[in-house]
């Protein structure tokens, strides 16, 4: 199961986030810190699953993430998940802003907030 959708730049700066479970806003923010840390400091030639940490779950909860151009797209699953199902559904994700966008980028992200979004609730 999905239990969050984060999309982060190189900067730690969050762009979209979707938590399906409740977390309070600090709670959000310290979870965001966290797993732009984890994410950011591997290397682009290692592999693509990570434990979840300690905020996101623990063991049970997998990170499964690619980095493209300047954003990170995070998602935060349960161990019943299929990691290489998420990394095709990012990849779908991307696809789908590409075309709304032609050539999307962060900025994209930023000012149009309401088509990424838009995007999102159709693709999930």
């Amino acid at each position: 199961m999905i239990r969050a959708i984060l999309i982060i730049n190189n900067h730690g700066k969050p762009r979209l986030i979707k938590f399906y479970e409740h977390y309070s806003e600090d709670e959000q923010q310290k979870i965001v810190k966290e797993v732009f840390h984890l994410v950011s400091r591997r290397d682009d030639d290692v592999c693509n699953f990570l434990e979840g940490g300690t905020l996101v779950g623990g063991q049970d909860y997998r990170l499964i993430y690619r980095h493209y151009a300047t954003l990170y797209f995070v998602f935060c699953v349960d161990s019943s998940e299929s990691e290489l199902g998420i990394l095709d559904l990012i990849q779908v994700f991307v696809e789908a802003l590409d075309k709304c966008f032609e050539n999307v980028c962060e900025l994209d992200l930023i000012f149009h907030v309401d088509k990424v979004i838009c995007c999102f609730k159709k693709s999930f």
